[in-house]
């Protein structure tokens, strides 16, 4: 039995060798680089930010309302319902949004290493 190796297709999300090993070289370059390091954490940490704001909102919203905590629907607690149904579309969505502007932060740095 021999080995096979599977190996995903390059994407247009991967940088290329070559603008990498220019960054790399260069002052501006290194700028470059830090710029993208610093915009992708900002972006993560609002990201995050938000999620655990909305998070935090669920227990805010059941105290407010405290009719809402005795709420049952199919014999199951409103608030389990919440956070079970109610946290997965916020989570899918954080994400979805994450992964499109940290590809757009990409794209615009390969743009302008490209450029140089």
């Amino acid at each position: 039995m021999t080995r096979v190796r599977v190996t995903a297709p390059r994407t247009a999300v991967q940088p290329a060798k070559e603008s990498r090993e220019a960054a790399l070289d260069s002052e501006v370059g290194q700028l470059f680089v830090r710029s993208l390091i610093r915009s992708q954490l900002r972006l993560a940490l609002v990201v995050a930010g938000g999620f655990l704001l909305i998070l935090g909102a669920f227990p805010l919203l059941l105290a407010a309302a405290p009719g809402l905590a005795g709420t049952r629907i199919a014999g199951i607690p409103f608030s389990w319902l919440l956070l079970g149904a109610g946290i997965y579309p916020v989570i899918g969505l954080s994400a979805w949004l994450f992964i499109r502007s940290a590809a757009r932060n990409e794209a615009r740095y390969r743009d302008l290493a490209e450029d140089r």
